[in-house]
């Protein structure tokens, strides 16, 4: 039987591995954009919900119960055996802290499928993630018959069977759901889709690093019981990691990008924390910083190399998690003071891990590609793209978003329209600009419109050649009928809704084609479709040139 001490730090340590939950999601919620943020938080708190029914109802017997060939454990629903992996600890506090382990694996996917994946669906991912295929790779590392665990494969806290199966799992899951509307141009390059709120994303960074010290100290407990020198050198090597990761991340995206990028050095002390997760137990400090340093490349260039391969990860989940948790499995190989290269000139160590990270990545890759496959062709895995460009707050949880006094929530991006979706009146008709003509008087045109409406109205009017506008966001009054929305089962008495004002000036393109083409592009046919005011302009003048007339909008 366990000390008293033992037990309670364990159960500490999972009450801060829980918390990480809070910290992923205030993560996740920054870098992604405000229309969102209602989604993210409920596949947050889901993930976790979702995650520890069914790790108990079938996951923890298939990780930890009665080994199959080194393979797979054979379950029993609902248990909570006293299995040979808990060592002296209660079976129920082993559960418990199994549970917020699970949990972390499964979440790490919500941040790379963000803004644009079905909330069924991934609910779906959530419960599989969590009964099988974490579990399964689980089983082959921490159960003591595991075939990794019987190879010498090494793997302390997690760095391989929680981070690379969930960053390789982030990577399936936002190949399949392909990537946000505008997130690539025509050229194929990326395009930057900023967070709404870098505070968040900071907070939630400082939640997980709080977090972490029970995520690599309740392992410690686990391995040897509570030994104060050993959870020393734990706590601390994971504390030079992240902190060495920050640093590196600074200075590699200041000499890249020429000036120090916020989100990726916030991403960096995830990734130390992350990378040093697999070896904490066995390097030294210096070790520590020798792989914090390291996973600060690994980040950045894994971040450019996604982007390359046009998979579009919002969090850089996959990077993080993935290939910085595979390159710390990898560095356990070198900087193990018991088995690595550096201290005992033999490769077996560095092979061993290898091999273990390859394999679970494989695995994962293909269990998951199969998953998500699946998901795709039965109750499909992506939204409408209406509904990707009104926001997931919206379309899947009804809500306009969770800011709710505040106008900016709508937030507008030029440049991210589907590519040749115009909404037409009459599908079997298209505007031929030959059919108009224009005299070259100076307009302004206005537009008053649904938020959710601009991305459209954007690319039909560059095929306009309409490039110069001026976009604002105002509110409008009253909720029409037929569109009434509810917050926690209650009706919406507001009578200010958030709408975007688009002021256009032209000269050279004929009124009545832009005119006629705002008409089509935002009939819907329901109240609330807008307005167009057509004003005379007496003139223009360009304050850098003194140009006058039309040879100011040039």
């Amino acid at each position: 039987m366990s000390s008293y001490l033992d037990i309670i730090w364990v159960l500490v340590c999972s009450v801060l591995v829980f918390l990480m939950q809070a910290g992923f999601a205030m993560l996740e919620a920054g870098l992604t954009r405000a229309k969102n943020a209602g989604n993210i938080i409920m596949k947050n708190i889901m993930d976790y919900c979702v995650g520890s029914l069914v790790f108990w109802a079938i996951g923890f017997g298939i990780m930890y119960g009665r080994s199959a060939g080194g393979i797979v454990g054979i379950p029993q629903l609902f248990d909570s055996s006293s299995y040979e992996a808990a060592g002296t600890l209660p079976s129920m506090v082993f559960l418990m802290y199994s549970t917020v382990f699970c949990s972390t694996a499964t979440t790490i996917v919500s941040g790379a499928m963000a803004e644009r994946t079905k909330f069924k669906s991934y609910m779906i991912y959530s419960a599989v993630m969590s009964g099988l295929i974490y579990p399964i790779s689980g089983h082959w590392i921490w159960n003591p018959s595991g075939w990794l665990n019987n190879l010498g494969f090494h793997d302390f806290a997690g760095g391989t069977a929680v981070h690379v199966v969930g960053g390789t799992a982030a990577f399936i899951g936002a190949l399949t759901v392909g990537a946000r509307i505008g997130k690539f141009g025509k050229n194929g390059k990326a395009k930057a889709i900023p967070g709404h709120n870098l505070l968040i994303s900071a907070l939630g960074i400082f939640i997980l690093w709080v977090g972490w010290f029970g995520f690599n100290g309740g392992s410690a407990v686990l391995s040897e019981g509570f030994n104060p020198e050993m959870l020393g050198n734990v706590f601390f090597n994971t504390n030079v990691s992240a902190a060495a990761c920050v640093a590196a991340t600074m200075f590699i995206t200041c000499a890249r990008y020429g000036k120090p990028d916020i989100s990726m050095t916030l991403n960096g002390a995830l990734a130390g924390l992350v990378a040093i997760t697999c070896g904490c137990d066995v390097m030294t400090p210096f070790g520590a910083l020798a792989t914090g340093i390291i996973a600060a490349f690994v980040l950045v260039f894994g971040i450019e190399l996604v982007n390359k391969l046009k998979v579009d990860d919002p969090v850089g989940a996959v990077s993080v998690h993935g290939m910085c948790g595979a390159a710390g499995t990898i560095l356990t190989g070198i900087f193990s003071t018991e088995n690595g290269l550096l201290y005992t000139g033999r490769f077996d160590g560095i092979i061993t891990q290898l091999l273990g990270a390859l394999t679970v990545a494989a695995w994962t890759a293909a269990a998951m590609g199969i998953v998500f496959v699946l998901i795709k062709k039965t109750v499909g895995i992506r939204v409408s793209a209406e509904s990707e460009i009104a926001g997931l707050d919206r379309s899947e949880h009804g809500i306009v978003g969770i800011y709710s006094d505040w106008g900016g929530a709508m937030q507008l991006s030029a440049d991210t329209a589907p590519q040749g979706s115009v909404r037409t009146i009459d599908d079997t008709t298209e505007l031929s600009p030959s059919d108009y003509k224009t005299d070259g008087r100076l307009r302004k045109v206005v537009v008053i419109t649904n938020p959710s409406k601009f991305e459209i109205m954007k690319n039909a009017l560059d095929k306009l050649d309409v490039t110069g506008m001026t976009v604002t966001n105002v509110s409008g009054c009253g909720i029409q009928k037929g569109s009434t929305e509810y917050y926690r089962g209650a009706e919406f008495e507001s009578h200010l809704l958030p709408k975007i004002k688009v002021e256009i000036v032209i000269s050279t393109v004929p009124l009545g084609l832009l005119v006629d083409t705002l008409k089509k592009v935002l009939y819907m046919g329901k109240v609330g479709d807008g307005k167009i005011f057509v004003y005379d302009v007496e003139n223009v003048i360009k304050i850098r040139t003194g140009a006058q007339g039309s040879s100011a909008l040039e």
